[in-house]
């Protein structure tokens, strides 16, 4: 296990920049069935849709304008403040819908969080002094009063704000079009989704964009940013063909996941290896954008999760040429990009020892960090009372936690799952969730070592586990071995 020295109650910039994406793309993720549903009913019945009815269409405004907002406004809020939270974040948020002419997703993603902590902080004025049997009284008229007041600050005061935010956001993303330079937007965007912020830039900065400038032309270029499997695609088939070791052999399945099943953090591992892949993954992205521009291709909605088959489903009808295109491109560029660096250094690799084995890499930059690479060696290296004696006690309940909760995440959980059946062990539980649902019951989290910090600092009493790839960890075998030595019953 790897066991971090720094301080979980200070953690650093960029947990706390990952932090902040994940509780943005928190509010929008678990809505993105909503969001699919409205794009569904786009394109089908709009004008311009694929079997147009003008009845049904009615349906397209009132979900963009008041539906969505209030569904992300709610889930915010109850990220902050539970259920009284979400409904006094969904109170509020009706103050910037009604005070503004735009789908108001920024403004719920300000609003409500902010409306559910405010609240917060008012119950704990009183918390504890009212008198028995007057506590649903306080409650409810605290909050429905509280809530009127938000709403109506909303509307005179956020409102015009997030309308002028947005008009300044949306005119700079037509500039960068306008004078053909939207393709850099990759130079940040891959550099940040290898960082594990892929879905706080996909779902909490692009999403809402597009949605409204699919309000305005029926299809929007920006959900294509960061969705399109063609640069990862390309570098996988480059370790496919000029990788070495367990990478190369795990690349081939990891293609299937990352741009069949839409699961982009598969590949993030293997540009973490070898770092000047980004370069690959950056042309390779700036080289789809480009395409797309130059046919002014664009999707209904949201492709979520970045599969080619959801991309294709959300494809706008005059679309799907330039579509496939740019992911053809993008996976083409990514992958010369990747193969001219994986042949250059392959002779340098092998003089050095390395097999391109993913295990090898997890080891190399633990030793780079001074940890320790066993999960045994790290438990016996853990702070006396942080784990509760961690090493000793029995592990029934194991998570895998990841950004979003769904994806690498789902992989590992079902890799080691398989593992302990085959061990034979009994009464363990292994789960995925989010970071940001972890409790604190979990005996045993398990997640990305580059996320650890943060799973750390939010199930503190837990034992931790970082790895390097969900997918090919060989820290799953000491695992197992754990948990058999630590007393769980074994089928003989």
């Amino acid at each position: 296990m790897t066991t971090t020295s720094a301080d979980p109650q200070r953690p650093g910039t960029r947990v706390h920049v990952q932090r902040f994406g994940t509780f943005l793309s928190g509010m929008v993720m678990p809505n993105i069935p909503a969001f699919i549903a409205w794009g569904l009913i786009t394109a089908l019945f709009i004008p311009t849709g694929w079997t147009p009815n003008e009845t049904l269409a009615t349906l397209v405004g009132p979900m963009i304008i008041y539906l969505l907002p209030l569904l992300i406004a709610n889930m915010g809020g109850r990220m902050v403040y539970d259920t009284r939270g979400g409904v006094i974040a969904t109170i509020a948020t009706m103050g910037v819908i009604v005070g503004s002419d735009i789908p108001m997703f920024i403004g719920a993603m300000i609003v409500g969080p902010l409306s559910a902590w405010i609240l917060k902080k008012v119950d704990s004025i009183w918390e504890g002094k009212i008198r028995p049997g007057f506590e649903m009284l306080v409650n409810n008229f605290s909050a429905g009063i509280l809530g009127a007041l938000l709403a109506i600050g909303a509307f005179f005061g956020i409102a015009p704000i997030v309308t002028w935010l947005s008009s300044i956001l949306e005119a700079g993303v037509d500039w960068l079009i306008n004078v053909g330079l939207l393709p850099l937007a990759s130079i940040l965007i891959e550099p940040g989704k290898v960082l594990f912020l892929n879905n706080a830039i996909n779902h909490g900065v692009l999403t809402p964009l597009g949605v409204q400038q699919v309000e305005e032309s029926g299809k929007s270029l920006l959900f294509l940013l960061e969705a399109n499997p063609g640069p990862g695609l390309g570098i996988l088939l480059a370790y496919t063909f000029f990788g070495l070791g367990i990478a190369k052999a795990s690349a081939p399945g990891a293609i299937i996941i990352q741009f069949l099943g839409g699961i982009h953090e598969i590949y993030f591992p293997y540009v973490l290896m070898k770092p000047i892949l980004i370069l690959a993954a950056i042309g390779g992205g700036m080289t789809g954008i480009a395409v797309n521009v130059a046919f002014q291709t664009g999707l209904r909605a949201p492709a979520s999760p970045g599969s080619i088959f959801a991309v294709l489903f959300q494809t706008a009808p005059d679309s799907y040429f330039g579509v496939i295109l740019s992911v053809v491109a993008a996976a083409g560029v990514s992958f010369l990009i990747a193969a001219v660096i994986l042949r250059a250094s392959r002779k340098r690799d092998l003089a050095a020892g390395s097999t391109g084995d993913l295990g090898a890499a997890v080891a190399q930059t633990e030793a780079y960090k001074g940890k320790s690479s066993s999960v045994l060696g790290g438990l016996a290296g853990q702070k006396a009372g942080s784990t509760a004696d961690a090493a000793g006690r029995p592990l029934h309940n194991i998570v895998f936690a990841c950004d979003a909760g769904m994806g690498s995440s789902a992989m590992g959980a079902s890799v080691l799952r398989n593992k302990i059946k085959k061990a034979g062990i009994e009464g363990v539980t292994v789960v995925n969730t989010s970071i940001a649902n972890l409790d604190g019951s979990a005996d045993l989290v398990i997640t990305h070592q580059d996320l650890t910090d943060r799973a750390r600092s939010k199930s503190p009493n837990s034992v931790h586990v970082s790895v390097e790839n969900f997918m090919n960890s060989p820290k799953y075998d000491e695992v197992v071995e754990l948990i058999k030595s630590n007393d769980n019953e074994v089928t003989r």
